[in-house]
Formats: structure tokens, C-alpha cells, sequence
């Protein structure tokens, strides 16, 4: 089991604390916030309470996440933009989904959002975003939409690199694109429109809708 009791968190989100793994720099663990579950089912309708707490799991979630049919080709391409997982670890604060960290220079990869309200949409960013997208279509990754907070970008010979970190998995209601290349390209197409909506939205001053 691991302690993270000296460990600060370097990122927390609404459900998860990020903590750079103890033992190994190169390894993010994500906890869920201790009690969090049990207040996400208080708040959900009668009639979703009779569900497990496991299914309110973020952490579970994600390991079906990585479990999608494209990331089980063997074939490398497919972690180009994407944080590889490690699996499941115990800490003393809760089980923790194990990924990798995503560095640059030494330092923790700042995410897209700093970078887009820091510099705008540059080109080099743009680009990086452009390449980002023809890897979705080409590997038909199922993701839940792409927020620029939920993904990082770091230097690569000298080109910016974008990689997801959180928010893999299909939101689909009805899991037609697990199954089915039709409608996982009509998916994925559909999550990249979305992800540009979502910058122009954050750059305008994030008025109205961003959908």
C-alpha cells in the first residue's frame, strides 16, 4: 500500500486529487476525494440510489475507458496523445487509477488551458491541436468531450505535443460507437466540433452556452 499522507496534491478536480506517485516521478495517482461517493449518491435521483457506489466511480470508469477497442491494437501510435495507464494501486487514502505522468523539461506539462488563456491561438498551437485531431479520426479514441483543462501539451523535438490526461470513455448514451466504426467516426467527429466549441468559448469569455 502506498502513504500519500506526506504527499501534496499537485492538481485537484471536482472528484479527484493528482498526486505524483512516491516511488516513481514518472506516475500520476488519481484518489477519489475521501467520502465523495457517498455524497454524489445522496444527490443523484431516487431511482439512480439503488445503484452501486462502484458505478459513481471515476477511477472505475476509467480503467473501462482504457479498456476500448483501440487501445487494445498493438500498435504504439495509438498512446501518441494519450497518458498510458498502469493499472490500479492501493493507497492508505483510497484505491488510486495509476497513469502515466506527463512532464516537460522536468516540470509537470501545464494543460491546454493555461497555455490557450496565456498565449492565445497560435500557430504552433493550432497545429499541435490540428495533429491532435487526425489522430483521433485515425484511431477512433472514445472520449468524453475534450476540455482544455483535461489535456496538456509539452515539447517534442521542438514541436508541441498534446496528450489527454482525463475524461477518456464514451459518453454515448446508447454505446452504439464501442461497437460499431460508423458510428465511432461519427462520434469522434462530433467530440472534436465540440472541443473547438469549448476553446472559442473559453477565449470569447465563456458567455452563454460553449455547446
Amino acid at each position: 500500500m502506498i502513504n500519500l499522507d506526506e504527499v501534496t496534491p499537485f492538481a485537484e478536480g471536482g472528484n479527484r486529487m493528482c498526486f505524483v506517485h512516491p516511488d516513481n516521478p514518472k506516475r500520476c495517482l488519481k484518489v477519489t476525494h475521501p467520502g465523495l461517493l457517498e455524497k454524489i449518491k445522496e444527490n443523484k435521483s431516487w431511482y439512480k440510489r439503488f445503484r452501486s457506489l462502484e458505478s459513481f466511480d471515476d477511477n472505475l470508469r476509467e480503467q473501462e475507458a482504457y479498456n476500448q477497442k483501440a487501445l487494445k491494437k498493438d500498435n504504439p501510435d495509438v498512446w501518441t496523445h494519450l497518458a498510458k495507464w498502469h493499472g490500479m494501486t492501493e493507497t492508505n487514502i483510497g484505491m488510486a487509477s495509476e497513469t502515466e505522468l506527463i512532464t516537460n523539461n522536468g516540470e509537470i506539462a501545464e494543460t491546454l488551458e493555461t497555455y490557450l488563456f496565456r498565449e492565445g491561438i497560435t500557430e504552433e498551437i493550432k497545429l499541435a491541436i490540428e495533429e491532435f485531431q487526425t489522430w483521433l479520426e485515425k484511431h477512433l479514441i472514445l472520449t468524453k468531450n475534450l476540455i482544455p483543462h483535461n489535456l496538456v501539451i509539452y515539447q517534442q523535438n521542438e514541436k508541441i505535443i498534446i496528450k489527454i490526461i482525463d475524461g477518456l470513455g464514451s459518453q454515448a448514451f446508447i454505446p452504439l460507437p464501442n461497437y460499431s466504426s460508423f458510428f465511432a467516426k461519427r462520434y469522434v467527429k462530433r467530440r472534436i466540433q465540440l472541443m473547438w466549441s469549448r476553446i472559442h468559448w473559453d477565449l470569447s469569455g465563456r458567455k452563454g452556452s460553449w455547446k
